[in-house]
């Protein structure tokens, strides 16, 4: 065997797993968006949700909650736990449907916010940023074709054609 084959041999050889990641990167990056944006919208939808339920089921200790713990500056205790309680009950619901969906996230991001700039600095900040993440991601990318936006949006679209498109086709 010649100097030159050994080295084409080599080659192959070494270029074998360059070319299965590849591969592998390739077929996951095939993988549907809108299965992972559903997804995220139900998984940061129940953390919200399953929150406000346990406001609501007990409001009286929520309102102690955010007098005694919370402390959130601006907003008195009553008027606090109201405004959480309904953006946790409320937002999750628009999530799960994917209906106003980026409009949902604005409360819940903001929660996150006042949460870790005066609850909770520090103490809950790895949840806060996944969560904020997730909601970030759903505010920039949108909640995917699994969603009444998207339904809404090619209704919009095909039957409010725009006027200077629609004379634009012979």
């Amino acid at each position: 065997m010649t100097p030159a084959e050994r080295s084409s041999e080599n080659d192959a050889g070494a270029s074998a797993p360059r070319v299965w990641y590849v591969s592998a990167r390739e077929s996951l990056g095939r993988f549907p968006m809108w299965i992972l944006q559903l997804g995220m919208r139900v998984g940061v939808g129940m953390v919200f949700f399953k929150a406000g339920l346990l406001k609501y089921g007990s409001f009286d200790s929520t309102i102690a909650l955010f007098r005694d713990i919370y402390k959130v500056p601006l907003l008195p205790p009553t008027t606090a736990a109201a405004m959480v309680t309904a953006f946790e009950l409320i937002c999750p619901v628009l999530l799960f449907a994917g209906l106003s969906t980026r409009l949902a996230t604005l409360p819940l991001l903001g929660e996150l916010v006042v949460i870790e700039l005066f609850v909770f600095p520090v103490t809950a900040w790895s949840d806060n940023v996944f969560w904020g993440a997730v909601l970030l991601f759903i505010l920039t990318r949108g909640p995917g074709i699994a969603s009444l936006d998207y339904l809404i949006e090619r209704f919009m679209k095909r039957h409010f054609a725009s006027p200077r498109r629609a004379s634009a086709t012979p």
